[in-house]
């Protein structure tokens, strides 16, 4: 499984996800900007790389200060066109790589994307000179209860993973490729993002119990959790 599986020609990923995760977006921006005010950065402008439906920065373009200029940058003809629909003044998004154009920015994200590139190592080095801070949020699929059940398959064939991660091993993965750890928190989607089915809504009170206990136990045990990462 390569980046095919995101092309409008392909469609495998449109197909199992026809929402590009907007549902998701909101509390992906929450996060971002408790992480960006608690190192009190004040970025001027900020680009997502791999942005998918655009939804991200669309809340952050409501929610951060009125002369921040955003741009998004997806290889995805069907995420871009999703994109398009937001496009407002400080907000545009483009069907480009974004290592190919010679802009740089004060703050780049990266949010839930590497682990789907091929060459995460090469990528991650790649985007180290675009920005003088990057976000990044990482999926940590590797836990006891993933592996018991199989869940990192489901990774695979539903979302694209083709890397998968514990906290360590993701710090580890930004150091290596020449990222400053600034700073970084758990985000907890399986407790926070609105929950659907029965089964997700009957886990919620274990994860809390656990996590409030011992947040690095609950993220290698139960998992369901995520890191959010600040470096320069």
């Amino acid at each position: 499984m390569t980046e095919e599986i995101y092309t409008k020609e392909n469609g495998d990923y449109l197909q199992n996800n026809p929402t590009w995760h907007i549902e998701d977006s909101e509390w992906k921006a929450k996060q971002i900007i408790k992480l960006v005010e608690r190192n009190q950065l004040k970025p001027k402008s900020v680009a997502e790389i791999g942005c998918g439906a655009g939804e991200i920065l669309n809340q952050l373009h409501l929610k951060m200060p009125k002369d921040v200029n955003f741009s998004g940058y997806d290889i995805s003809t069907d995420a871009i066109e999703f994109a398009k629909q937001r496009e407002k003044q400080r907000l545009i998004f483009m069907h480009e790589n974004l290592l190919e154009i010679p802009e740089n920015f004060d703050l780049l994200l990266m949010i839930d994307v590497f682990e789907h590139v091929e060459d995460y190592l090469g990528f991650l080095r790649s985007c180290k000179g675009k920005a003088k801070n990057t976000i990044f949020h990482i999926p940590l699929d590797i836990t006891v209860q993933g592996v018991l059940r199989n869940r990192l398959m489901y990774g695979r064939n539903a979302v694209g993973h083709l890397h998968y991660f514990t906290k360590e091993t993701a710090l580890a993965t930004l150091v290596d490729s020449g990222y400053e750890i600034e700073d970084y928190f758990y985000t907890k989607g399986a407790i926070e993002v609105p929950k659907h089915t029965l089964k997700a809504k009957f886990s919620i009170l274990p994860r809390k119990l656990l996590y409030k206990l011992n947040k690095d136990f609950a993220a290698r045990t139960i998992g369901g959790f995520s890191l959010i990462v600040l470096t320069k």
